[in-house]
């Protein structure tokens, strides 16, 4: 019970944080289990997802590689989308997610790939 009320706790606070830094630019939302991750970029305005990537995706579902290596995988596909529609300023929301780990590979590869936050 307690580590379940730490990480709602977590995650309301890094939320309210966030929405200081909420002008004109979108969110990158991300969600993780044990053995995947996805993310999405969020227009909050009009309450709409704009692009969204995942490691349970056919052309990554179907490699066996690590889970690390797939959050870097997922993180080029979601830049290279947000590069298609012309997104470059967000704003990180990594939830009830401590900032590392797959995560923490996660966001650095998008800034490496363009990403600005």
């Amino acid at each position: 019970m307690k580590k379940i009320n730490n990480k709602i706790k977590r995650k309301v606070r890094n939320r309210k944080k966030l929405k200081f830094l909420s002008n004109n630019r979108y969110r990158i939302s991300v969600s993780k289990t044990l053995n995947n991750l996805s993310a999405q970029i969020i227009d909050d305005k009009q309450q709409q997802t704009l692009v969204s990537a995942s490691s349970i995706e056919k052309e990554l579902k179907t490699k066996k590689i690590k889970k690390i290596d797939k959050s870097t995988l997922v993180g080029e596909i979601l830049a290279k989308r947000a590069k298609e529609k012309n997104i470059d300023n967000v704003y990180f929301d990594r939830g009830e997610h401590k900032y590392h780990g797959r995560v923490k590979v996660f966001a650095e590869t998008l800034r490496k790939n363009g990403m600005k936050f």
